[in-house]
């Protein structure tokens, strides 16, 4: 993907001005005497002398602390390095300060300011106040602390993007509970692969939701993690989708905010060490079960607060929205806005229903500053010739995010155009690994189509070869060679950190090696160019080939399968799903239709394949495993010599059909 020469955005000398990253320089000129003539010596100072930069974004952010930390880090190495050891406090403490005060006190007027618009295809638009959210946070913690839910248990949510679920996670953080969420579209495999691995003591689940028009009642989804979650002590149901929705197993949603104890005190904030778990997120998949990740208190405050004022540019007077659903790591990047005063737009239901203005016009009704969405979402408005700015008033936009794949030079000519001249186009590029952006946005620096603006503050991020030299203006691994706050502490149940390990650092030891294409250009920019692995980049959600294997290998008919994503380098999503059948067995269109549907359900809509073919075999190494990405690399147009050692593999003939149809689909 070829960078452009001239810039598609450059901000004003008044915008810069107005910026919190230039503000932020200029604290470092006067508190600390350090002076930066551009972003990138900001960038290789804040990289070379970690401990100094991150000192830095704790004191200019004034993050709250009830005990001093004794140093800033303890050790480079990866992983293994500890930061701000001694440091006391709490992740939800932090987003209350910009307004009601301490103790919640009616006479401060900015506790009557939105925190929180939200609208869904259930409900009309809803505004709930800074002092509202720290009223239903209060009950809330308070119900779950007299339920006996303490620091370290986990509290699973399978809820949708609504306000409900902040509410939620943040009473789950001011008492040190751990947080852990799916997404409602999510069949029962995919929900119990990953809670039943963190044995949870409260689950939080709705009974339904509606997309795109159409109703989806999941209590049968509640009912099996009721059953196969031994551990759960409390079920609480939130009727959603309909409001007679119960079970004699579950508390209702109303009975967090009405319990005795709900109001009894004011809220406490349990100080906890700044490597507390705070939640536990999930991988993809590819090479087994998800692998819960752990992130803590600390390292998601300063990363969260650091991305979002200095790279995203938010502050108290920003509406920021960004469309996602609770499975993916898009809705802790949106709640977490909270934490630099934001309002928060939340909305849950299909961005095409009716059709794909409903995002513009929820941002219109908002008054949304920011907003942000999946790259494929800009892909699709693109091509159904929506033109954003003609049927819904952005007066008050000055930003559009990007992220979840590469978005291709034609979306950058299309937002400029369509949505707003005068916006920075914050593309990012991160990982729910870390929680953060690793290259994304810089609110003084231009915009170039296809290339996203700058590497993070902090992020020590360089595009390596295979021998581990650092490439300048040329196709490398994208490899972190520093620590970050916000990396996992590590992953739950793994002992010896085993998976941990092979998940990031086999390829690279004691450096960080996310599974990303990455080139830095000569003027400091970055481009994505797709995954390095085999993991399944969806639409901008990424998801795993081994549970989409469990659910099609359980059906009798099927003996093997292999499934790769070809969405790559702005090209439109294309997922074909190979099955060895039984002998005598042929793919006819009912089997077709029952194994599309059988993914629907356990999994997800997202997960089903774009095409369905039978094959005689799935290529595999001699020890066994698919291969997943020489197959991948071969619809990607390499040759076979380059991405297959036949001598490696058990069953070199079965190559031939693969190269057969990745010809076929390249000359069609």
């Amino acid at each position: 993907m070829p960078e452009t020469d001239l810039p598609v955005w450059t901000p004003s000398t008044l915008r810069i001005e107005h910026s919190r990253l230039h503000h932020y320089m200029r604290w470092l000129e006067h508190e600390r005497g350090l002076s930066f003539d551009a972003y990138p010596e900001l960038w290789q100072w804040s990289v070379d002398h970690l401990e100094d930069f991150w000192a830095s974004v704790w004191d200019y952010f004034a993050l709250q602390s009830s005990a001093p930390h004794v140093r800033v880090l303890r050790s480079h190495d990866m992983p293994g390095a500890s930061w701000f050891e001694g440091a006391r406090l709490n992740f939800a403490q932090q987003i209350f300060r910009f307004h009601d005060g301490d103790a919640g006190s009616d006479s401060d007027d900015t506790g009557d300011r939105a925190a929180v618009i939200a609208q869904s295809e259930l409900r009309p638009m809803t505004r709930l106040s800074w002092r509202e959210l720290r009223r239903q946070v209060t009950a809330v913690a308070n119900t779950l602390r007299a339920l006996g839910v303490g620091q370290g248990d986990r509290v699973v949510a399978y809820l949708p993007n609504i306000p409900e679920a902040t509410v939620a996670f943040y009473a789950c953080a001011s008492i040190g509970a751990i947080w852990s969420s799916c997404s409602p579209d999510m069949g029962s495999a995919s929900v119990l692969d990953r809670f039943r691995q963190i044995d949870p003591k409260v689950l939080l689940a709705v009974d339904g939701y509606r997309y795109g028009g159409r109703d989806f009642d999941r209590m049968a989804v509640v009912d099996a993690m009721h059953a196969a979650l031994p551990t759960l002590e409390q079920v609480v149901l939130l009727p959603y989708l309909s409001p007679d929705a119960r079970r004699d197993y579950a508390m209702p949603w109303s009975g967090l905010l009405t319990h005795p104890a709900a109001h009894a005190q004011p809220i406490r904030f349990e100080q906890v060490p700044f490597d507390h778990p705070l939640w536990i997120l999930y991988s993809s998949g590819t090479t087994g079960m998800p692998k819960p990740i752990v992130q803590g208190h600390g390292g998601s405050l300063i990363e969260g607060v650091k991305g979002h004022a200095l790279q995203l540019d938010l502050g108290p007077e920003d509406v920021f929205h960004w469309f996602s659903t609770t499975g993916w790591i898009m809705w802790n990047a949106q709640i977490t806005g909270l934490l630099v005063g934001a309002t928060i737009c939340l909305y849950d239901g299909n961005p095409g229903y009716p059709d794909l203005g409903t995002l513009w016009h929820f941002a219109e009704k908002a008054g949304a500053t920011f907003f942000g969405a999946g790259s494929a979402f800009y892909a699709n408005c693109m091509k159904a010739g929506i033109a954003p700015a003609r049927i819904a008033d952005l007066h008050r936009l000055r930003s559009v995010g990007a992220t979840g794949s590469p978005l291709a030079i034609e979306a950058y000519d299309w937002i400029y155009r369509e949505v707003g001249a005068d916006l920075m186009l914050a593309a990012i590029s991160g990982g729910t690994d870390v929680a953060a952006s690793f290259v994304g946005a810089c609110p003084i620096l231009p915009v170039y189509a296809g290339e996203m603006q700058a590497r993070g503050l902090g992020i020590a991020v360089y595009a390596l070869d295979d021998q581990g030299n650092k490439l300048q203006d040329a196709v490398g691994e994208l490899v972190v060679t520093e620590p970050m706050p916000s990396m996992p502490l590590y992953f739950w149940n793994d002992a010896g950190n085993k998976r941990y390990l092979e998940s990031y650092f086999e390829t690279y030891p004691g450096l960080w090696r996310p599974g990303d294409w990455l080139r830095i250009t000569p003027r400091g920019g970055a481009i994505i160019y797709g995954r390095s692995d085999t993991t399944i980049n969806r639409h901008g959600i990424r998801m795993g080939t081994a549970e989409i294997y469990r659910v099609v290998e359980d059906l009798p008919e099927v003996l093997d399968s292999l499934v790769v994503d070809l969405e790559y380098l702005g090209r439109e999503s294309w997922m074909p799903l190979f099955v060895v059948l039984r002998d005598a067995l042929t793919l006819d269109a009912a089997l077709e239709q029952r194994i599309r549907e059988r993914i629907r359900t356990a999994l997800s809509a997202r997960h089903v394949p774009n095409d369905i073919f039978q094959v005689q075999q799935v290529p595999r190494t001699l020890t066994g495993k698919k291969m997943e990405l020489p197959v991948k690399k071969l619809f990607l147009g390499m040759p076979v010599e380059q991405v297959a050692n036949r001598d490696a593999m058990a069953n070199p003939e079965s190559l031939g059909y693969y190269m057969a149809l990745a010809q076929q689909r390249a000359t069609s």
